[in-house]
């Protein structure tokens, strides 16, 4: 939800009329803003990263021939194979009840099954984690994009929060402390325990009053969202008096035109704020089409993922696609090499890559592409399910919500935690 239109013909930046409101209210900002201060940890961080993909993976050249332990590494896993021991291939897995090619976006990490009676989405894999554990750092978690405001991120009510989709920014957020005048402000709100709703109320009043009915809906949904938000978060004076971590340098600027390098800025920018303790539940959604700088590459990312099986497509799809695997693969490799306690981070932090689309070619939302990696899981496999008769992959996310603590006993459509999926001793 980028904009809101009005029936007069204007249209309403939500930015815009936020800055109006005298305080910075996009959602990723309020977790800055109001988190409860951390305790001391009585056991190893936990953490979860999802990155996804919007145009999936071309499965012949990700998926092994082959399943088990001594599996034949694909095209593209082969550059990854210094890390075959910390992650998992799965197929044959898709989310129940999702269809609607790019629309199955919103069920990433939701697993919602598409309605036809309105209803919202549910609360996604990253936030429900964030709901429970997010209170022990900062920011309790960052949502992310490498192209837009859209997410696969929901609240509990089931609104989208809007991504962060600028490393530059996102590093300030960071690292970079506000300015004085800044803080002041915010420790006088907490103080004062105002609500930021109470706040912006008036404005927002207006603004529901100059909408059509669809709008005042989506208003609604969003307020609410940051209602829940500050619900959940404690609003603690100490995080805004305690100065942001120091990290030694910044990430290099991303080359704009190449969508595996932004990806890759954003991933330098996680995994600092995850060697930081800054956050420990991350999705980044990853959007954008530019690849004009990938060497042997001369169409858009959408254009080739629409490839019809034209082997010149498939051929400059494959050199975009093994460009976002190495990237998704040196974040592994920063993780392992980072220690902390005696233990990797990535020994401690797991990494889904995945996407809506099993087929972007025909938008097909069947059997998605996943890796999974890190945590206290026995990787070092390639998990193969039926093809036709495809496996729950909310099993993998009750898996995850198991290994950290959450001890639900469903996620969404799951029927168990996943097969195969052992956790360590």
């Amino acid at each position: 939800m980028a904009r809101f239109h009005i029936h007069t013909g204007a249209q309403l930046s939500r930015r815009h009329f936020l800055r109006n409101a005298g305080i910075a209210m996009g959602l990723p900002l309020l977790d800055a803003m109001t988190p409860a201060f951390a305790a001391a940890p009585t056991r190893a961080p936990k953490r979860f990263v999802g990155i996804s993909l919007s145009l999936g993976l071309h499965s012949p050249n990700l998926v092994p021939y082959n399943a088990g332990r001594s599996y034949t590494p694909s095209r593209y896993l082969q550059s990854v194979q210094d890390l075959r021991d910390d992650f998992t291939v799965v197929s044959g897995t898709s989310h129940p009840g999702v269809g609607g090619g790019h629309r199955a976006e919103a069920s990433i990490f939701s697993a919602c099954p598409n309605k036809n009676d309105g209803a919202r989405n549910t609360i996604s894999l990253d936030q429900l984690m964030a709901k429970h554990l997010g209170h022990e750092t900062r920011f309790p978690s960052l949502v992310l994009n490498t192209g837009h405001e859209k997410s696969p991120s929901y609240t509990e009510n089931g609104s989208m929060i809007p991504a962060t989709n600028d490393p530059v920014a996102l590093f300030e957020q960071l690292f970079i402390d506000d300015e004085p005048a800044v803080r002041h402000r915010r420790r006088d709100l907490l103080r004062e325990g105002k609500s930021v709703m109470d706040i912006i109320g008036a404005e927002a009043k207006a603004l529901q009053r100059e909408v059509g009915a669809g709008d005042r809906e989506k208003l609604d949904s969003w307020f609410t969202s940051v209602r829940e938000l500050e619900q959940r978060l404690e609003m603690n004076q100490a995080w805004v008096e305690k100065p942001k971590p120091k990290v030694k340098s910044r990430p290099s600027r991303a080359d704009q035109d190449n969508a595996a390098d932004i990806k890759r800025a954003m991933l330098d920018c996680i995994a600092m704020a995850i060697q930081t303790d800054s956050t420990r539940f991350v999705t980044l959604h990853c959007t954008t089409n530019a690849t004009r700088t990938i060497d042997g590459v001369d169409e858009n990312y959408h254009g080739l993922s629409h490839h019809g099986l034209d082997e010149d497509k498939l051929e400059q799809l494959a050199r975009v696609e093994q460009a976002m695997i190495n990237s998704w693969g040196n974040f592994l490799r920063q993780l392992k090499e980072s220690q902390s306690n005696g233990r990797s981070l990535l020994d401690d932090t797991m990494v889904l890559l995945t996407s809506n689309l099993g087929n972007a070619s025909s938008h097909n939302n069947r059997n998605m592409p996943v890796l999974f990696a890190g945590g206290d899981f026995i990787h070092g496999q390639h998990l193969a399910f039926d093809q036709e008769d495809n496996y729950p992959l909310p099993n993998l996310y009750l898996s995850a919500l198991n290994s950290i603590g959450i001890m639900e006993d469903n996620f969404a459509t799951s029927t168990g935690r996943m097969k195969g999926l052992e956790m360590k001793a």
